[in-house]
Protein backbone atom coordinates (compact mmCIF):
# COMPACT_ATOMS: atom_id res chain seq x y z
CA UNK A 1 0.00 0.00 0.00
CA UNK A 2 1.25 3.47 -0.83
CA UNK A 3 1.89 5.03 2.59
CA UNK A 4 0.05 8.28 1.79
CA UNK A 5 -3.17 6.55 0.74
CA UNK A 6 -5.90 7.10 1.66
CA UNK A 7 -5.22 10.82 2.00
CA UNK A 8 -5.83 12.52 5.34
CA UNK A 9 -8.56 14.51 3.56
CA UNK A 10 -10.35 12.17 1.20
CA UNK A 11 -13.82 11.67 -0.23
CA UNK A 12 -15.97 8.76 -1.31
CA UNK A 13 -16.26 9.83 -4.93
CA UNK A 14 -19.65 10.80 -6.32
CA UNK A 15 -20.55 14.48 -6.70
CA UNK A 16 -23.75 16.35 -7.46
CA UNK A 17 -24.34 16.40 -11.21
CA UNK A 18 -23.92 19.82 -12.79
CA UNK A 19 -26.83 21.57 -14.53
CA UNK A 20 -25.34 21.21 -18.06
CA UNK A 21 -24.78 17.50 -17.45
CA UNK A 22 -28.34 16.95 -16.21
CA UNK A 23 -29.70 18.77 -19.23
CA UNK A 24 -27.60 16.73 -21.62
CA UNK A 25 -28.56 13.43 -20.01
CA UNK A 26 -32.25 14.37 -20.23
CA UNK A 27 -31.82 15.20 -23.92
CA UNK A 28 -30.07 11.91 -24.55
CA UNK A 29 -32.86 10.00 -22.81
CA UNK A 30 -35.38 11.85 -24.97
CA UNK A 31 -33.39 11.00 -28.07
CA UNK A 32 -32.68 14.58 -29.08
CA UNK A 33 -28.88 14.28 -28.89
CA UNK A 34 -26.51 11.44 -29.75
CA UNK A 35 -24.33 9.39 -27.42
CA UNK A 36 -21.28 11.21 -28.80
CA UNK A 37 -22.87 14.58 -28.05
CA UNK A 38 -23.60 13.48 -24.49
CA UNK A 39 -20.01 12.29 -24.08
CA UNK A 40 -18.72 15.66 -25.25
CA UNK A 41 -20.73 17.38 -22.49
CA UNK A 42 -19.56 14.81 -19.93
CA UNK A 43 -15.94 15.45 -20.90
CA UNK A 44 -16.30 19.20 -20.39
CA UNK A 45 -18.15 18.87 -17.08
CA UNK A 46 -15.75 16.26 -15.71
CA UNK A 47 -12.78 18.51 -16.44
CA UNK A 48 -14.56 21.27 -14.51
CA UNK A 49 -15.30 19.07 -11.51
CA UNK A 50 -11.74 17.72 -11.49
CA UNK A 51 -10.41 21.29 -11.44
CA UNK A 52 -12.76 22.16 -8.57
CA UNK A 53 -11.54 19.22 -6.48
CA UNK A 54 -7.95 20.31 -7.05
CA UNK A 55 -8.81 23.94 -6.24
CA UNK A 56 -10.17 23.13 -2.78
CA UNK A 57 -7.14 20.99 -1.95
CA UNK A 58 -8.27 17.40 -2.49
CA UNK A 59 -5.54 15.02 -3.61
CA UNK A 60 -7.77 12.06 -4.48
CA UNK A 61 -9.58 12.97 -7.68
CA UNK A 62 -12.62 11.28 -9.22
CA UNK A 63 -14.89 12.07 -12.15
CA UNK A 64 -17.75 12.56 -9.68
CA UNK A 65 -19.32 9.46 -11.30
CA UNK A 66 -20.65 11.89 -13.91
CA UNK A 67 -20.97 9.22 -16.59
CA UNK A 68 -23.17 7.00 -14.40
CA UNK A 69 -26.85 6.85 -13.53
CA UNK A 70 -26.21 4.44 -10.63
CA UNK A 71 -23.16 4.00 -8.43
CA UNK A 72 -23.30 0.24 -9.04
CA UNK A 73 -25.56 -0.91 -11.88
CA UNK A 74 -23.64 0.92 -14.62
CA UNK A 75 -20.54 -1.09 -13.72
CA UNK A 76 -22.28 -4.40 -13.04
CA UNK A 77 -24.31 -4.26 -16.24
CA UNK A 78 -21.12 -4.22 -18.33
CA UNK A 79 -19.71 -7.44 -16.87
CA UNK A 80 -19.92 -10.46 -19.16
CA UNK A 81 -23.13 -12.37 -18.50
CA UNK A 82 -24.92 -9.53 -16.66
CA UNK A 83 -27.84 -7.45 -17.91
CA UNK A 84 -29.71 -4.60 -16.21
CA UNK A 85 -33.42 -5.28 -16.62
CA UNK A 86 -36.70 -3.78 -15.52
CA UNK A 87 -38.00 -4.98 -12.16
CA UNK A 88 -41.35 -5.00 -10.37
CA UNK A 89 -40.07 -2.37 -7.96
CA UNK A 90 -37.00 -0.34 -7.15
CA UNK A 91 -34.75 -0.46 -4.11
CA UNK A 92 -36.78 0.60 -1.08
CA UNK A 93 -35.23 3.35 1.02
CA UNK A 94 -36.85 5.01 4.03
CA UNK A 95 -39.80 6.74 2.40
CA UNK A 96 -38.61 6.68 -1.23
CA UNK A 97 -37.88 4.16 -3.95
CA UNK A 98 -35.35 4.10 -6.79
CA UNK A 99 -36.02 3.39 -10.44
CA UNK A 100 -37.26 -0.16 -10.98
CA UNK A 101 -34.23 -1.99 -12.29
CA UNK A 102 -32.21 -5.02 -11.22
CA UNK A 103 -29.05 -6.80 -12.46
CA UNK A 104 -29.83 -10.24 -13.90
CA UNK A 105 -27.41 -13.07 -14.69
CA UNK A 106 -28.04 -14.18 -18.29
CA UNK A 107 -24.76 -15.97 -18.97
CA UNK A 108 -21.55 -17.06 -17.31
CA UNK A 109 -20.06 -14.14 -15.37
CA UNK A 110 -16.70 -12.78 -16.48
CA UNK A 111 -14.60 -9.66 -16.87
CA UNK A 112 -15.25 -7.62 -20.00
CA UNK A 113 -11.92 -6.36 -21.39
CA UNK A 114 -13.82 -3.61 -23.21
CA UNK A 115 -15.55 -2.44 -20.03
CA UNK A 116 -16.28 1.29 -20.51
CA UNK A 117 -15.08 2.14 -16.99
CA UNK A 118 -11.51 1.53 -18.17
CA UNK A 119 -11.82 4.50 -20.51
CA UNK A 120 -13.58 6.48 -17.77
CA UNK A 121 -10.56 6.06 -15.54
CA UNK A 122 -8.10 6.91 -18.30
CA UNK A 123 -9.92 10.19 -18.88
CA UNK A 124 -9.66 11.19 -15.21
CA UNK A 125 -6.00 10.21 -15.09
CA UNK A 126 -5.30 12.41 -18.11
CA UNK A 127 -7.25 15.30 -16.56
CA UNK A 128 -5.47 15.67 -13.21
CA UNK A 129 -1.97 16.09 -11.82
CA UNK A 130 -3.15 14.67 -8.49
CA UNK A 131 -3.99 11.01 -7.72
CA UNK A 132 -6.90 9.67 -9.78
CA UNK A 133 -9.17 7.34 -7.80
CA UNK A 134 -11.46 4.74 -9.34
CA UNK A 135 -14.64 3.67 -7.56
CA UNK A 136 -16.47 0.44 -8.39
CA UNK A 137 -19.22 -1.50 -6.62
CA UNK A 138 -18.36 -4.53 -4.54
CA UNK A 139 -18.99 -7.94 -6.13
CA UNK A 140 -21.49 -8.57 -3.34
CA UNK A 141 -23.80 -5.96 -4.83
CA UNK A 142 -24.47 -8.16 -7.86
CA UNK A 143 -25.94 -10.83 -5.61
CA UNK A 144 -27.48 -8.82 -2.80
CA UNK A 145 -30.35 -7.16 -4.64
CA UNK A 146 -31.84 -10.14 -6.46
CA UNK A 147 -30.32 -13.14 -4.71
CA UNK A 148 -30.65 -16.51 -6.40
CA UNK A 149 -33.76 -15.38 -8.28
CA UNK A 150 -31.57 -13.07 -10.34
CA UNK A 151 -29.54 -16.01 -11.68
CA UNK A 152 -30.88 -17.33 -14.98
CA UNK A 153 -32.24 -20.90 -15.06
CA UNK A 154 -29.59 -23.60 -15.32
CA UNK A 155 -26.63 -21.22 -15.24
CA UNK A 156 -25.21 -21.91 -11.80
CA UNK A 157 -26.68 -25.07 -10.27
CA UNK A 158 -23.59 -25.12 -8.05
CA UNK A 159 -23.54 -21.85 -6.13
CA UNK A 160 -19.80 -22.22 -5.50
CA UNK A 161 -19.18 -21.79 -9.23
CA UNK A 162 -21.09 -18.49 -9.13
CA UNK A 163 -18.93 -17.14 -6.30
CA UNK A 164 -15.78 -18.28 -8.10
CA UNK A 165 -16.70 -16.69 -11.43
CA UNK A 166 -17.71 -13.41 -9.83
CA UNK A 167 -14.49 -13.23 -7.81
CA UNK A 168 -12.43 -13.91 -10.93
CA UNK A 169 -14.36 -11.31 -12.92
CA UNK A 170 -13.36 -8.77 -10.31
CA UNK A 171 -9.76 -9.99 -10.37
CA UNK A 172 -9.86 -9.15 -14.06
CA UNK A 173 -11.20 -5.69 -13.22
CA UNK A 174 -8.43 -5.03 -10.70
CA UNK A 175 -5.80 -6.03 -13.27
CA UNK A 176 -7.53 -4.02 -15.99
CA UNK A 177 -7.51 -0.83 -13.96
CA UNK A 178 -3.94 -1.39 -12.80
CA UNK A 179 -2.75 -1.86 -16.38
CA UNK A 180 -4.04 1.60 -17.34
CA UNK A 181 -2.38 3.30 -14.37
CA UNK A 182 -4.86 3.01 -11.51
CA UNK A 183 -3.08 2.87 -8.17
CA UNK A 184 -6.02 3.82 -5.94
CA UNK A 185 -9.11 1.62 -6.21
CA UNK A 186 -12.17 1.92 -3.98
CA UNK A 187 -14.73 -0.87 -3.65
CA UNK A 188 -18.17 0.41 -2.62
CA UNK A 189 -20.23 -1.96 -0.53
CA UNK A 190 -23.60 -1.80 1.24
CA UNK A 191 -23.88 -5.44 2.21
CA UNK A 192 -21.50 -5.39 5.19
CA UNK A 193 -23.52 -2.64 6.86
CA UNK A 194 -26.76 -4.44 6.04
CA UNK A 195 -25.56 -7.42 8.09
CA UNK A 196 -25.72 -5.08 11.10
CA UNK A 197 -29.44 -4.37 10.61
CA UNK A 198 -32.04 -6.82 12.02
CA UNK A 199 -34.53 -5.99 9.26
CA UNK A 200 -32.03 -6.86 6.53
CA UNK A 201 -31.17 -10.08 8.36
CA UNK A 202 -34.86 -11.02 8.33
CA UNK A 203 -35.13 -10.26 4.62
CA UNK A 204 -32.13 -12.45 3.77
CA UNK A 205 -33.42 -15.34 5.86
CA UNK A 206 -36.89 -15.08 4.32
CA UNK A 207 -35.52 -15.41 0.78
CA UNK A 208 -33.42 -18.45 1.67
CA UNK A 209 -29.98 -16.96 2.30
CA UNK A 210 -27.93 -17.65 5.43
CA UNK A 211 -27.03 -14.26 6.96
CA UNK A 212 -24.36 -15.93 9.10
CA UNK A 213 -22.30 -17.37 6.24
CA UNK A 214 -23.11 -14.88 3.45
CA UNK A 215 -20.80 -12.08 4.69
CA UNK A 216 -17.89 -14.54 4.61
CA UNK A 217 -18.76 -15.41 1.00
CA UNK A 218 -18.69 -11.71 0.17
CA UNK A 219 -15.34 -11.21 1.90
CA UNK A 220 -13.92 -14.20 0.03
CA UNK A 221 -14.92 -12.66 -3.32
CA UNK A 222 -13.19 -9.40 -2.47
CA UNK A 223 -10.13 -11.35 -1.37
CA UNK A 224 -10.15 -13.23 -4.69
CA UNK A 225 -10.40 -9.94 -6.55
CA UNK A 226 -7.34 -8.41 -4.87
CA UNK A 227 -5.27 -11.58 -4.37
CA UNK A 228 -2.83 -10.79 -7.16
CA UNK A 229 -2.86 -7.01 -7.08
CA UNK A 230 0.61 -5.41 -7.18
CA UNK A 231 1.95 -3.91 -3.96
CA UNK A 232 1.82 -0.36 -5.29
CA UNK A 233 -1.96 -0.41 -5.72
CA UNK A 234 -3.99 0.70 -2.68
CA UNK A 235 -7.45 -0.81 -2.28
CA UNK A 236 -10.16 0.39 0.07
CA UNK A 237 -13.76 -0.48 0.89
CA UNK A 238 -16.45 2.09 1.48
CA UNK A 239 -19.19 0.64 3.69
CA UNK A 240 -22.54 2.37 3.08
CA UNK A 241 -25.98 2.18 4.68
CA UNK A 242 -27.77 3.41 1.57
CA UNK A 243 -27.66 6.88 0.05
CA UNK A 244 -30.46 7.92 -2.32
CA UNK A 245 -31.93 11.41 -2.32
CA UNK A 246 -30.63 11.90 1.24
CA UNK A 247 -32.38 8.79 2.59
CA UNK A 248 -30.99 5.46 3.86
CA UNK A 249 -31.73 1.73 4.04
CA UNK A 250 -30.08 0.25 7.11
CA UNK A 251 -29.08 1.07 10.68
CA UNK A 252 -26.83 -0.55 13.25
CA UNK A 253 -23.29 -0.28 14.56
CA UNK A 254 -20.32 -2.10 13.02
CA UNK A 255 -19.78 -4.50 15.93
CA UNK A 256 -21.26 -7.62 14.21
CA UNK A 257 -18.95 -7.34 11.20
CA UNK A 258 -15.92 -5.41 12.50
CA UNK A 259 -13.58 -8.38 12.90
CA UNK A 260 -14.56 -9.84 9.52
CA UNK A 261 -14.20 -6.49 7.84
CA UNK A 262 -10.88 -5.46 9.35
CA UNK A 263 -9.12 -8.80 9.73
CA UNK A 264 -10.55 -11.17 7.12
CA UNK A 265 -11.10 -8.80 4.20
CA UNK A 266 -7.81 -8.11 2.48
CA UNK A 267 -7.94 -4.45 1.59
CA UNK A 268 -5.73 -1.64 2.85
CA UNK A 269 -8.29 0.84 4.17
CA UNK A 270 -11.94 1.43 5.01
CA UNK A 271 -14.25 4.39 4.46
CA UNK A 272 -16.80 4.07 7.27
CA UNK A 273 -19.91 6.12 7.99
CA UNK A 274 -20.20 7.74 11.39
CA UNK A 275 -22.27 10.83 10.63
CA UNK A 276 -25.31 9.81 12.70
CA UNK A 277 -26.20 7.64 15.68
CA UNK A 278 -27.50 5.03 13.23
CA UNK A 279 -23.89 3.96 12.74
CA UNK A 280 -23.29 3.22 16.40
CA UNK A 281 -20.22 4.28 18.36
CA UNK A 282 -16.56 4.22 17.38
CA UNK A 283 -15.55 1.27 19.57
CA UNK A 284 -15.42 -1.25 16.67
CA UNK A 285 -12.20 0.52 15.67
CA UNK A 286 -10.52 -1.57 18.36
CA UNK A 287 -10.49 -4.44 15.82
CA UNK A 288 -8.42 -2.44 13.33
CA UNK A 289 -4.98 -4.03 12.78
CA UNK A 290 -1.92 -1.80 12.91
CA UNK A 291 -1.20 -2.05 9.18
CA UNK A 292 -4.54 -0.68 8.00
CA UNK A 293 -6.31 2.70 7.95
CA UNK A 294 -9.85 3.95 8.46
CA UNK A 295 -11.28 7.05 6.86
CA UNK A 296 -13.76 8.51 9.35
CA UNK A 297 -16.95 9.57 7.57
CA UNK A 298 -17.94 12.27 10.05
CA UNK A 299 -19.32 14.88 7.64
CA UNK A 300 -22.77 14.07 6.27
CA UNK A 301 -23.64 14.32 2.58
CA UNK A 302 -27.36 14.05 3.28
CA UNK A 303 -27.96 17.68 4.31
CA UNK A 304 -26.40 21.02 3.49
CA UNK A 305 -25.93 22.06 7.10
CA UNK A 306 -22.24 22.46 7.84
CA UNK A 307 -20.93 20.62 10.87
CA UNK A 308 -18.92 22.54 13.44
CA UNK A 309 -15.17 22.03 13.36
CA UNK A 310 -15.10 21.47 17.12
CA UNK A 311 -17.62 18.64 16.85
CA UNK A 312 -15.57 16.93 14.13
CA UNK A 313 -12.36 17.38 16.11
CA UNK A 314 -14.00 15.82 19.17
CA UNK A 315 -15.08 12.76 17.17
CA UNK A 316 -11.55 12.33 15.82
CA UNK A 317 -10.23 12.54 19.38
CA UNK A 318 -12.78 9.92 20.43
CA UNK A 319 -11.62 7.62 17.63
CA UNK A 320 -8.05 7.76 18.96
CA UNK A 321 -9.23 5.87 22.04
CA UNK A 322 -9.44 2.80 19.79
CA UNK A 323 -6.93 3.38 16.98
CA UNK A 324 -3.78 5.41 16.45
CA UNK A 325 -4.25 8.89 15.00
CA UNK A 326 -1.78 7.90 12.30
CA UNK A 327 -4.22 5.19 11.15
CA UNK A 328 -7.07 7.67 10.72
CA UNK A 329 -8.22 10.02 7.96
CA UNK A 330 -11.31 12.19 7.39
CA UNK A 331 -14.01 12.34 4.71
CA UNK A 332 -17.73 12.80 4.17
CA UNK A 333 -19.69 9.70 5.15
CA UNK A 334 -20.70 8.87 1.56
CA UNK A 335 -20.84 10.34 -1.90
CA UNK A 336 -23.07 13.31 -2.67
CA UNK A 337 -24.86 11.59 -5.54
CA UNK A 338 -24.87 7.80 -5.40
CA UNK A 339 -27.36 8.03 -8.25
CA UNK A 340 -27.73 10.77 -10.84
CA UNK A 341 -30.64 12.27 -8.86
CA UNK A 342 -28.27 13.38 -6.11
CA UNK A 343 -28.84 14.29 -2.47
CA UNK A 344 -30.88 17.25 -1.28
CA UNK A 345 -28.22 19.91 -0.88
CA UNK A 346 -26.79 22.60 -3.12
CA UNK A 347 -23.51 22.39 -5.02
CA UNK A 348 -22.00 25.21 -2.97
CA UNK A 349 -22.92 23.31 0.22
CA UNK A 350 -21.22 20.21 -1.17
CA UNK A 351 -17.99 22.12 -1.85
CA UNK A 352 -18.12 23.82 1.55
CA UNK A 353 -18.20 20.41 3.23
CA UNK A 354 -15.30 19.09 1.18
CA UNK A 355 -13.31 22.26 1.80
CA UNK A 356 -13.89 21.88 5.54
CA UNK A 357 -12.64 18.29 5.41
CA UNK A 358 -9.41 19.52 3.81
CA UNK A 359 -8.98 22.32 6.35
CA UNK A 360 -9.65 20.14 9.40
CA UNK A 361 -7.27 17.47 8.14
CA UNK A 362 -4.47 20.04 7.96
CA UNK A 363 -5.25 21.16 11.50
CA UNK A 364 -5.13 17.58 12.80
CA UNK A 365 -2.43 15.92 10.69
CA UNK A 366 -0.57 18.83 9.10
CA UNK A 367 0.42 18.18 5.49
CA UNK A 368 0.98 14.44 5.97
Amino acid sequence: MASNLPFRADHVGSLLRSAPLKEARAKREAGTITADQLKAVEDVEIRKVVAKQEEIGLKAITDGEYRRAWWHYDFLGELAGVRIEDADQGIQFKGVQTKSQVPMIRGKIGWNAQHPFIEHFKFVKASTKQTPKMTIPSPSMLYYRGGRKAIGPGLYPDQAEYWHDLGQAYAGAVKGFYDVGCRYLQIDDCSFAYFCDPEQIKMLSARGDDPKTLPYRFADMINAAVADKPADMTTSIHVCRGNFRSTFVSSGGYEPIADLLFNRTNVDAYFLEWDTDRAGDLSPLRFLPKNKKVVLGLVTTKTGSLETRDAIRRRIDEATKYASLDQLCLSPQCGFASTEEGNTLAEEEQWAKLRMVVEISKEVWGDK
